[in-house]
């Protein structure tokens, strides 16, 4: 999720604060029209270098890049924690997720883009058929500050790897974050600007997206998804729109239920909730219900949000988020839902303490909006029918789990989303040669895996005939038989029922 706030009257720069304690972190330049639309010219001869460099050549600058990462993961993770709020071992471990995710796509790269042959059929049998994939050129990307490592490199690397310039605009709550990642790609990739970042507000995003550049990645949410979309529209320019999600986890009646109830309460809870693909609602079975909802709650009463080190997740990074939190759980309650675990009070400014609700009806606010924060709603159902269906109730589609031993599979393969996970929360997004996206609200595109290194190329067909064709069909010049001999192959060739 991202924010489009308007920038300051007045202003051209901007501190990015610690959500926790207030603390200026750093001070950032808010980057006007011009400046983007420079920053993209001077990516354009960046492109042209960097691609030259083939895969081999970016392959090897691409992991000299993952190694300075890896080898100040715990600097980088402190940086990650004062600015995003989130604990360390949390960055820690998005740090380690997106090094994996870098290493997959520079090796990746080649394979996966490389010109292949294919089939020429039987009218182009004289031809050598191929393709290959060729990079866009200058992608822009618009991160997001809930992962603000992570999820814009799902978009970065892969648009680097398959031979693009890169310029980015993190958000606004993490922008000391995109200026580390920037300036250590600039200590292995000196010679020219093939990943700039650029920094401010939601001008500064809109300026990106009419910059001229040739693909978009957007993370954030589904109302400014649209913004971007309308905005890349006036120049046709493609984009990749990864949105919220309303994701659902199915507790089936052979669930193993000490595991689906961890997973429930790590998926929702986990980064303060602030997860695109975090578990908000449940559908549990009638037959497991009560003593699912009994696991949860005691596990969810040992989980706390602080600054401390014992605290197991952060602030709210964005702090308009707390009213929508703060309207989800109110609206849920006077639907008729009621808290197992907290309330309305567990909303402490910076912080909310979790949030468990049952009884909360399909129509409130808390089930069919993205909350984006640390509760989670339970819902009983007769059976795992009613759950797929409830499950498929909102406009979003992003991801889902599944507990269920025996009928996991099949719940899933009826689930309308572009992620699920089986016996485990969120598994997929592990996973580097897994596409990631979703449908409906939650977006389209995909970034991660082959698909999204074949997302930030175009297709380029190539045919070169190898001999004269025994018939010629394209041509003017065609021979008296030459109707007659296409009849009859056509006929010989596809007329008979294929067993």
């Amino acid at each position: 999720m991202t924010t489009t706030e308007a920038r300051p009257a007045q202003r051209t720069t901007f501190d990015s604060l610690n959500p926790a304690t207030g603390a200026v972190v750093a001070t950032f330049a808010i980057h006007t029209p011009d400046e983007v639309r420079a920053a993209v010219e001077r990516a354009r001869p960046a492109a042209a270098w960097w691609a030259g460099l083939g895969y081999d050549g970016r392959k090897k600058r691409l992991r000299a890049w993952r190694s300075i990462i890896a080898s100040r993961i715990e600097e980088f993770a402190d940086l990650v924690h004062r600015e995003n709020g989130k604990p360390e071992f949390d960055a820690l471990g998005e740090i380690a997720v997106a090094i994996e995710h870098l290493d997959w796509a520079s090796g990746a790269a080649g394979k996966v883009l490389g010109r292949r042959k294919v089939g020429s059929g039987l009218l182009g049998a004289n031809q050598s058929a191929s393709v290959e994939y060729l990079p866009f050129g200058v992608v822009g990307v618009i991160g997001p500050w809930n992962y603000p490592v992570h999820t814009p490199l799902g978009s970065v690397s892969y648009a680097l790897a398959a031979g693009n310039a890169v310029v980015f605009k993190p958000s606004e709550f993490t922008p000391a974050v995109g200026q580390w990642m920037a300036d250590t790609f600039a200590e292995v990739v000196p010679e020219h600007p093939v990943f700039q970042i650029i920094t401010g507000f939601g001008e500064t995003g809109n300026a990106l997206c009419t910059s001229g550049v040739d693909k978009l990645a957007f993370t954030g949410s589904t109302a400014t998804g649209k913004k971007v979309m309308a905005a890349c529209a006036n120049t046709l320019t493609p984009v990749v729109i990864e949105c919220g999600g309303k994701d659902a986890l199915i507790v089936a009646a052979d669930a193993d239920l000490d595991a689906a109830a961890d997973a429930a309460v790590w998926g929702s809870l986990s980064n303060g909730g602030q997860t695109c693909v975090g578990i908000e609602r449940v559908y549990a079975v009638d037959a497991v219900y009560d003593d699912f909802v009994a696991k949860v709650t005691a596990l969810a009463r040992d989980v706390s949000s602080g600054d401390a080190k014992s605290d197991q997740y952060g602030p709210a990074t964005m702090p308009s988020q707390i009213d929508i939190i703060r309207r989800h759980i109110d609206d849920a309650i006077a639907s008729g839902g009621r808290a197992v675990v907290g309330g309305p009070e567990s909303v402490q400014p910076p912080f909310v303490q979790p949030v468990v609700l049952v009884d909360v009806p399909e129509s409130s606010t808390a089930i069919q909006e993205e909350t984006f924060g640390p509760t989670l709603t339970i819902t009983k159902v007769r059976d795992e029918d009613q759950a797929v269906e409830l499950a498929n109730g909102t406009a979003f589609g992003l991801g889902a789990s599944v507990f269920s031993a025996k009928r996991g599979r099949e719940i899933a393969e009826r689930l309308t989303t572009g992620m699920v996970s089986i016996n485990a929360a969120i598994a997929f997004a592990m996973v580097p040669q897994l596409p990631f996206g979703g449908v409906g609200d939650s977006g389209f595109g995909r970034i991660h895996g082959a698909d999204g290194l074949r997302e930030f190329t175009h297709p380029r067909s190539v045919t070169e005939t190898r001999f004269p064709p025994l018939l010629k069909v394209a041509t003017f010049d065609r021979k008296p038989y030459a109707r007659t001999a296409l009849v009859r192959l056509v006929k010989v060739r596809w007329g008979r029922t294929s067993k």
